[in-house]
């Protein structure tokens, strides 16, 4: 029992009073988790597309969707790096990957998205992660670091290989870049006169501690407009090749990303919802 007569001890106990009680999040019923740090809230329904409706990246579906059912199984499973062109179905396809796996092995696995904000309380997470009997793939969308930041890096080399904080058994990360190598590489690291390779080989070194990386470019014509064939053929919308490709040229980039918005219209015209 604290002692009432103390200043300190009566301020400690009214903090304690008004304090939220512990967030305790329950692990096991939803497909999808948003950490934010001191606890996670549920997504009662993964939002994705099937990954049948993912076209133009064939060869990266194959490797990500089955690294994820593996995962799902029990089964030795890699971290995951999904690096390159912006809109073209990095994060889609994770979450489609996880609604597979979960449509085979119901309750198997969860998504548990981290913003980059949160990235500190990583290793707490991990600690309530590893007390549970289903498989976890903590995504990380967008990661990027700062010029000056040495410290974030370090700790995710830490996270994924070797380190005392290193994720569970039951936990793989999977992380979206536009870079390859994550950290900003400059001209300049080629130029340094002292150990001038030392610092392109620790940005790089950060990517190889990823069992997986699966580069994502932007697509072609055809490839575009594939996606797009695919789209109106699920939805039940028409279209017209070329107003498809002047879409795209409105907007300088064709991509999944540029042929959903373009459906997104289609199906607004005709008052449909996708």
């Amino acid at each position: 029992m604290t002692d009432q007569g103390d200043p300190l001890a009566r301020i400690a106990d009214a903090l304690e009073r008004i304090s939220p009680p512990p967030v305790h999040t329950d692990w096991k019923i939803f497909p999808a988790y948003v950490w934010s740090g001191t606890g996670a809230r549920g997504i009662e329904t993964l939002d994705a597309p099937a990954l049948s409706l993912l076209r133009g990246i064939d060869r990266q579906k194959d490797i990500v969707a089955g690294n994820i059912a593996r995962l799902a199984a029990g089964h030795a499973a890699h971290d995951m790096l999904l690096w390159g062109a912006r809109g073209m179905g990095k994060s889609a396809l994770l979450r489609a990957g996880v609604n597979a796996a979960l449509a085979e092995r119901p309750a198997s696995i969860a998504l548990v998205q981290v913003g980059t904000d949160a990235l500190p309380t990583l290793s707490g997470l991990f600690a309530e992660l590893g007390q549970q009997t289903r498989a976890f793939l903590v995504f990380i969308d967008d990661l990027g670091f700062a010029d000056n930041d040495s410290i974030g890096p370090r700790h995710l080399r830490s996270w994924l290989q070797g380190g005392v904080e290193a994720r569970p058994a039951n936990v793989r990360l999977a992380v979206t870049s536009n870079r390859r190598a994550i950290v900003t590489r400059h001209a300049s690291e080629q130029d340094d006169p002292i150990n001038p390779r030392d610092a392109v080989d620790d940005n790089l070194a950060l990517a190889d501690r990823f069992g997986l990386s699966v580069g994502f470019h932007n697509c072609t014509q055809d490839e575009y407009l594939a996606i797009i064939a695919g789209y109106t053929e699920e939805y039940g919308l028409s279209w017209d090749e070329g107003e498809a490709l002047e879409w795209s040229k409105r907007r300088g980039a064709r991509s999944g990303r540029t042929a959903w918005q373009f459906i997104t219209e289609l199906a607004g015209r005709v008052g449909k919802v996708v």
